[in-house]
């Protein structure tokens, strides 16, 4: 492992963004000028643009402790066309802002851009901006995903109906769970750094928080077999407070099965190793970064094959309110208890 460090004051900004960049190709015939000018130039040819932007901040969103760069370079381009795929749009382009504070070498930040690169080029997405600049402490980094859909085939959050099939794609908690390992084990190396991080069979959980996956299969799924979701989002604040959204925006209320929610095996053995309720974690853990999304019952043979999709509820009138289903079969209020960016 090569312990060569460069400073990034002896590249100077353009310096570095051309260094950052120049493994960057162009992929998408939308993108007409990319990165080398004051700014971008794309022509979605008749398509609607669709754009939405995520703001990481280290200590809040992310512990370089246990995140290496190359995946956090990775997630934070997902987590950006996560959003895209979650309106039922093409992503096509991203533009990256950095704020690093002197502690970060140029060998750092190339490891930072090669998991952005490697994000694109499964995504089938260009880079094609950006800024850096200083930070007093820590990394900011603000990414701004751009995509393409058909005029007017986007899908709200606001359009659900009663009587609608609530999906989800995947399965829920194993990033929640990640996290819990990974914070268990920097505590114990705090206290005791002779203590080398145990991980042993939680590749699965691991991998959930630190190298998601955006749902492009779904969204290709859906299109193929015609299926037109009602309402989408993606989940990212843990499946309750998500839902609690759709239901605000759709003005109406809902029915969750708890023995429907999709939990891997490997969350489950993990959740119950930290004395966890899996399904506690699957409802309000967060960072999951699937779609969760509404559709007509009509659908829903459409779906029977397609082990990636469950149907874990209904949309019923506001009035009877957003309840949880126990196995037990008693009602319970489902209360937004995920992520909050401003929670102290």
């Amino acid at each position: 492992m090569s312990t060569e460090r460069t400073e990034i004051e002896k590249l100077g900004e353009f310096g570095l963004i051309d260094h950052l960049t120049q493994n960057f190709e162009t992929q998408n015939s939308s993108t007409v000028l990319a990165i080398g000018d004051d700014a971008a130039v794309i022509d979605h040819f008749g398509k609607q643009s669709v754009i939405t932007t995520d703001l990481l901040v280290e200590g809040v969103h992310f512990d370089l402790m246990y995140t290496p760069l190359k995946h956090l370079g990775y997630k934070s381009v997902i987590v950006n066309l996560s959003d895209i795929y979650a309106m039922n749009a093409q992503p096509t382009q991203i533009v990256i802002g950095l704020a690093f504070s002197n502690r970060f070498s140029l060998e750092a930040l190339e490891e930072f851009y090669l998991g952005v690169q490697i994000a694109c080029e499964r995504y089938n997405v260009d880079l094609i901006g950006g800024d850096t600049s200083t930070s007093q402490k820590g990394l900011i980094i603000s990414v701004t995903a751009i995509g393409e859909v058909a005029p007017d085939k986007f899908i709200k959050r606001s359009t659900a109906e009663s009587g609608d099939l609530i999906c989800v794609s995947g399965d829920l908690g194993g990033a929640f769970l990640g996290l819990t390992l990974m914070e268990r084990e920097k505590n114990i190396f705090i206290e005791n750094p002779q203590i080398q991080p145990n991980l042993e069979n939680e590749d699965y959980i691991v991998g959930r928080l630190l190298k998601p996956d955006a749902r492009k299969d779904i969204i290709e799924y859906l299109d193929e077999h015609k299926i037109v979701p009602t309402a989408m989002m993606d989940i990212s604040d843990g499946l309750s407070s998500d839902v609690l959204h759709l239901c605000k925006q759709s003005e109406l209320g809902c029915r969750i099965y708890e023995d429907k929610i999709p939990i891997n095996e490997a969350s489950r053995a993990a959740a119950f190793k930290f004395g966890l309720d899996p399904t506690v974690c699957a409802l309000n853990g967060g960072e999951d970064y699937e779609l969760l999304f509404t559709m007509k019952q009509a659908d829903y043979d459409k779906i029977t094959l397609q082990e990636e999709i469950s149907v874990i509820g209904y949309m019923c009138d506001k009035e009877e309110g957003a309840k949880l289903i126990t196995k037990g079969k008693n009602l319970f209020d489902i209360t937004a208890q995920g992520w909050n960016a401003f929670a102290k």
